[in-house]
């Protein structure tokens, strides 16, 4: 066999393998996702991409209070949410005075745009779900709109953890 056949074997193996990993990684591990609309401010930006964690949630692991993760809307199956866990399974959340409320304590949330409009529960959350916010309370729908409510554990598709687009705001996304 020629040298060039040889080589040219080669590439279309590699060429091979590249496109295997990729598809595993991104159905198993990590997936990108664009934020749209601004009810993530000032964490999360309208039309950046953010990298999501998927093998957690393959793993059955729960997400956790103050985790940013992002879920399939039930009403519009084709479109994706991306909000913060307020709430787990087993928490009273309640909204007064501008301020949340889980389990009876108010939460530290340095990371809002303004304070919260107007008031909610105290709500259960309900085994198998969790209760997620906007950072920008004030115009994010979440779990306070019964269009949201809470949001089942199989619906979530992961925790973001990179935004990498665009260039000049490539940073790891905090909790």
């Amino acid at each position: 066999m020629p040298h060039w056949q040889e080589e040219l074997r080669e590439w279309i193996k590699a060429l091979l393998l590249a496109v295997v990993l990729a598809v595993v990684l991104r159905t198993f591990v990590v997936d990108n996702y664009i934020v749209d609309g601004d009810s993530m401010l000032p964490t999360l930006h309208d039309q950046e991409r953010v990298l999501v964690y998927k093998l957690g949630q393959k793993l059955g692991l729960k997400p956790q209070r103050g985790d940013i993760i992002v879920f399939q809307y039930s009403r519009e199956p084709w479109r994706d949410f991306v909000k913060r866990v307020a709430g787990i399974e087993g928490d009273e959340v309640e909204i007064r005075d501008g301020k949340l409320f889980v389990n009876g304590i108010a939460q530290n949330e340095p990371y809002l745009s303004a304070p919260m409009l107007g008031s909610y529960g105290p709500q259960v959350v309900p085994p198998g779900t969790v209760f997620v916010l906007g950072d920008n309370r004030n115009i994010s729908m979440d779990s306070r709109d019964s269009q949201v409510d809470m949001v089942s554990l199989e619906s979530i598709r992961g925790k973001a953890f990179l935004v990498y687009w665009p260039i000049k705001a490539i940073r790891l996304v905090h909790r």
